[in-house]
């Protein structure tokens, strides 16, 4: 039998083992120990390392050797461990048994209850920027603009603010959907509708809405964006189908103001407030258009007759009234026809022709 010495730094601790069971824990100085046919052994680990991992840990913690040395730690399936490290976040914990030496640095651990399946915390932040949280945490964002709604096993629990939310792992299953909650635009493209005429045609509409209650939007329907876009389709086809086409041509408008109040007082019921509601479009089958083209074409080739047949008349009476009162008036006579005179004398060389008793005393008379 050999026998030797141990000596334990003061970073340093021994675990003692006589015969496979622990027996003490050996503080800094020097050790007698015997050689290797010996039922004891002393295992050297470091406490500059916090962490003490052993495959007989829970016989070195059931001792108690380790009380005022290091902390215990004994985590139930429904907590988890924040391990502070001088004062800076290490890593979370999840259930079980673990052994931090307190003598080299300072060492802080956080037992929380992780049956609340929401985790907050004031340095969350922190905590979710560290590499050791993926295993314990899963982690949510919710952006500007949107809200969450919070689904634990299938139950609906709560509502999330926009920023980020974290979660315990296997407390539960997490589901959560994102509500958008600013203005949004839903398109209603080329429904094909018969108006009361019997005259088909094809429709694009444009609805704005904002989502106001977001719990009854995601359960009230599968897909609040389908049912809304299905109630517009339904509002435009009843109000249609009841209206003429020279009449919806002319105020479009006015069925678009129709089609969103019938369409707002029925999403109500589904969360959502409807902003507005516009026909962008309205589509006709192409022998309708040539024959509306036409149309149009008569009424305007009517109006430009019209128009110009009022125009002559009005010329020929102002030529009329004129002639009237020129032969009521020889002096206001006598004065158009020195206008006539001096009209054609500026437009060219005036030549006069004298004959006997001829034109001759007739423009001598005008002069």
């Amino acid at each position: 039998m050999v026998l030797g010495t141990v000596k334990i730094q003061r970073h340093e601790k021994g675990l003692l083992f006589e015969d496979r069971e622990f027996k003490k824990v050996l503080d800094q100085g020097y050790y007698w120990k015997l050689g290797v046919l010996s039922k004891k052994r002393v295992d050297i680990v470091s406490t500059r390392d916090p962490w003490l991992e052993h495959k007989e840990l829970d016989l070195i913690v059931a001792s108690g050797e380790l009380k005022g040395r290091a902390q215990v730690v004994e985590l139930a399936d429904s907590q988890r461990g924040l391990v502070w490290i001088e004062n800076r976040f290490a890593r979370v914990l999840g259930p079980g048994q673990y052994v931090l030496w307190k003598d080299f640095k300072e060492v802080r651990v956080e037992v929380v209850d992780a049956s609340e399946i929401c985790f907050s915390h004031p340095a969350l932040n922190a905590i979710l920027e560290s590499d050791q949280v993926e295993d314990e945490l899963n982690v949510s964002m919710v952006e500007e603009g949107m809200e969450g709604v919070l689904f634990v096993d299938g139950v609906l629990r709560q509502l999330l603010a926009a920023g980020r939310h974290a979660f315990w792992r296997r407390m539960g299953k997490v589901r959560i959907l994102h509500v958008d909650k600013r203005e949004c635009l839903l398109d209603i493209s080329g429904q094909e509708i018969m108006t009361r005429d019997k005259v088909s045609l094809r429709l694009n509409g444009l609805v704005t809405f904002r989502v106001v209650d977001p719990v009854c939007a995601v359960t009230a329907a599968a897909d609040y964006q389908q049912a809304l876009y299905r109630e517009t389709q339904l509002a435009l086809r009843a109000l249609v189908g009841t209206t003429e086409l020279d009449e919806l041509l002319a105020d479009k408008d006015a069925l678009a103001m129709q089609v969103k109040k019938m369409v707002a007082a029925r999403v109500k019921d589904l969360g959502l407030e409807l902003l507005g509601f516009g026909i962008r479009d309205i589509i006709l089958p192409g022998e309708m258009k040539e024959l509306l083209n036409k149309v149009v074409e008569s009424k305007k080739a009517a109006e430009a007759n019209l128009i110009t047949r009022r125009e002559e008349t009005a010329a020929m009476r102002s030529q009329a009234n004129t002639a009237k009162l020129l032969t009521s008036n020889p002096t206001l006579m006598r004065l158009r026809e020195l206008e006539v005179l001096e009209k054609v004398a500026s437009a060219g060389q005036l030549n006069v022709v004298c004959g006997d008793n001829g034109i001759a005393d007739r423009v001598m008379k005008l002069i």
